[in-house]
C-alpha cells in the first residue's frame, strides 16, 4: 500500500493537541505540551499566572507596533475527574461541563491513568438543578481495575481522524482553537516575522470562564492589549461549516467591543484582498456565551473569532448519542492566517472604528451645506 504523506506542521500540531486528555481543572497534560512547544521557540516567552493560565508573548523585528492583540483560547473540554473507588469494580467520578443527562447512562468512557486508557461504562448518575437546568454532578462507572483519583475521563471515542475535509476528534472545543494559536506562534517564530502579540491559554472555561475571569482580575492580560477570544462554536443555519472562520459580533449574552470587531474585520478584508484562498464570515453567534463577554465586562476591549463545530459537546443530535466533534480544515487553516495577520498587520488598533469614522465624515461633508441651508428654506 502507498505510504501516506507526512503531516504538515500545522496538521501535526492540531493532531497532537486533539489527542491529549483534558477536562476542566485538569488541563495539565495540554499545558505540558504547550510549555515544551514554546521552549523550542526562543522568541516565545511563556509565563504562568497564579491560577495556572499560560501567557505567551512574542515580539520580533524592528517595526514599531501600536496596541498588541491578545489571542485567547481555553484548554479544557467537558469531561470526568476520578474521585474514588466505591467498590471492587465501581468508580465515582465528578462530571464537569454541559452535556444533557440523558446521554450518560450506558455511554462508554475512557480514563487516562498510568500513561494509558482504561475503558468503562456509565452505570448511573446523580444530578443537580442549577439555574433552572438539570445537570449531571457525579457518575458511577464500572471498571475491571482501580482507577487513581484525579484521573481524566473523556468519552470513549477514537483519536483524531480526517474524513474528506473535516477532522473528527474526542474534543475540538476548544483544543482546536488553542492549536490554531500554536500554529500561529510557530509561523511567526519560524519565519521571524515582525510582530507583537500575546497568546493566553485559559483553564476551566467549561464550568463558566473560571480561568478567563481570574486572568482579567489578576491583570494577566496586559492592559494595553485588545483581546480576541477564539472558540469552536456550534454551527448555525446562518454560520455554516466550510465557509470560513467567523468574526463574532456578539454571543447570547452581549455584544462585543465594536471597535475591536471592526479592526478584526479590516484585517480580514486586507487578507482576503491578497489571498484568494482566505474566506471568512461575520455573524452574531448567539448559541451560547463565550469568554469574550467576560473580558468585556471585566475592563477589556474584546471581540471573538470561532470556527463552526459539529456535534457540539459530543452530542450527536441526529443519532441521539455521544459522538465525535468535528470542524472543517479549511476553516482551521484560515483562522491561523487571520491570527497571524492580527499579530503582524501594519494596521494599528486605535480603539476606534476608523472606517466608520471616515464614512461619517464623508457623509457630513457631502450634505453639511445643504443641511444648514434647508433650516431656513426647504431645498
Amino acid at each position: 500500500m502507498p505510504r501516506k504523506p507526512p503531516l504538515s506542521i500545522d496538521r501535526r500540531i492540531l493532531h497532537d493537541m486533539l489527542t491529549i486528555p483534558t477536562a476542566p481543572f485538569a488541563e495539565h497534560l495540554v499545558i505540558d505540551y504547550i510549555e515544551r512547544f514554546c521552549a523550542r521557540r526562543k522568541s516565545a516567552k511563556l509565563v504562568r499566572d497564579k491560577v495556572g493560565n499560560i501567557l505567551v508573548h512574542i515580539k520580533q523585528g524592528r517595526r514599531r507596533f501600536g496596541r498588541p492583540v491578545c489571542l485567547t483560547a481555553h484548554l479544557d473540554h467537558p469531561g470526568f475527574i476520578a474521585d474514588r473507588m466505591t467498590g471492587k469494580r465501581r468508580l465515582r467520578a465528578f462530571w464537569r461541563g454541559g452535556v444533557p443527562p440523558e446521554y450518560f447512562v450506558g455511554s462508554r468512557v475512557r480514563f487516562w491513568a498510568d500513561d494509558r486508557w482504561i475503558k468503562s461504562t456509565v452505570r448511573s448518575i446523580k444530578t443537580i438543578t442549577k439555574g433552572g437546568r438539570r445537570r449531571v454532578e457525579t457518575a458511577s462507572l464500572e471498571f475491571g481495575k482501580d482507577v487513581p483519583p484525579g484521573s481524566i475521563g473523556m468519552w470513549d471515542l477514537p483519536d483524531p481522524v480526517v474524513r474528506g475535509n473535516r477532522i473528527h476528534a474526542r474534543g475540538c472545543d476548544d483544543i482546536a482553537g488553542a492549536a490554531a494559536m500554536l500554529c500561529c506562534l510557530d509561523r511567526l517564530a519560524r519565519k521571524r516575522t515582525d510582530c507583537d502579540a500575546y497568546f493566553l491559554f485559559t483553564r476551566a472555561e467549561e464550568v463558566g470562564f473560571v480561568g478567563a475571569i481570574a486572568a482579567a482580575k489578576l491583570g494577566t492580560i496586559p492592559k494595553k492589549c485588545f483581546v480576541v477570544a477564539m472558540e469552536t462554536s456550534s454551527q448555525l443555519p446562518s454560520a455554516k461549516m466550510g465557509e470560513g472562520p467567523i468574526l463574532r459580533v456578539g454571543d447570547r449574552t452581549s455584544a462585543f467591543t465594536p471597535s475591536v470587531t471592526a479592526h478584526c474585520h479590516a484585517v480580514a478584508r486586507d487578507l482576503a484582498a491578497s489571498d484568494r484562498q482566505f474566506a471568512y464570515q461575520r455573524k452574531l453567534m448567539d448559541g451560547g456565551t463565550c469568554e469574550s463577554s467576560a473580558y468585556c465586562q471585566l475592563g477589556y476591549e474584546a471581540t471573538g473569532l470561532c470556527v463552526a463545530l459539529g456535534n457540539y459537546h459530543n452530542v450527536d443530535l441526529r443519532r441521539k448519542k455521544i459522538g465525535l466533534e468535528y470542524i472543517d480544515l479549511n476553516d482551521f487553516d484560515n483562522v491561523v492566517k487571520w491570527f497571524t495577520e492580527l499579530a503582524r498587520s501594519p494596521r494599528s488598533y486605535s480603539g476606534r472604528d476608523d472606517t466608520l469614522i471616515k464614512l461619517l465624515a464623508e457623509i457630513e461633508g457631502d450634505y453639511k451645506t445643504l443641511l444648514r441651508a434647508s433650516v431656513k428654506q426647504p431645498c
